[in-house]
């Protein structure tokens, strides 16, 4: 079973919490050997959802963006992204150089060409722009891949 994530970044502590709660429940209900968990490893929902894969037993496929990626992270997520990266058992790296709008974009759907299903931390606005959280979920929904979208009550972003 392959389950890609998409989500926000930059979520405050009691957010992170929920949805980590909301998450591990989630990946609870797939068989750890079957699992492998697609993402980019942004800071936020991307990485909770893989450190969550591989303490469930499962693996991770990484999708970079870009050639600069590490570089576009906050400086306090890369020990966790390295460390995450250097766990995958899958890596793709697009052909873009830059992090930018039509690179996480293309990653988001480059995650769904081989996802049986799409988890979503996500609150349910329209995208700020192209390749955010909303736009991979309409994606998903049209190529008809099931969602499940990830957003306790009281959570937000900053």
């Amino acid at each position: 079973m392959r389950v890609a994530i998409t989500g926000h970044r930059g979520l405050p502590a009691e957010t992170a919490r929920m949805v980590t709660d909301g998450l591990r429940t989630e990946i609870g209900g797939y068989q750890a050997a079957e699992l492998v968990g697609l993402t980019c490893l942004a800071d936020g929902a991307d990485s909770i959802f893989a450190r969550l894969v591989l303490d469930h037993g499962g693996r991770l496929a990484v999708i970079l963006p870009a050639s600069e990626y590490r570089d576009s992270l906050p400086e306090s997520h890369l020990t966790t992204f390295d460390a995450l990266r250097a766990a995958a058992t899958e890596l793709v790296e697009l052909d873009y150089v830059a992090a930018e709008p039509q690179a996480y974009l293309a990653a988001g759907l480059r995650m769904l060409d081989t996802a049986n299903h799409l988890i979503a931390v996500w609150d349910g606005r329209p995208p700020a722009g192209p390749g955010g959280t909303a736009d991979i979920v309409a994606a998903a929904r049209d190529r008809g891949l099931p969602v499940t979208v990830i957003w306790p009550p009281g959570s937000r972003r900053t």
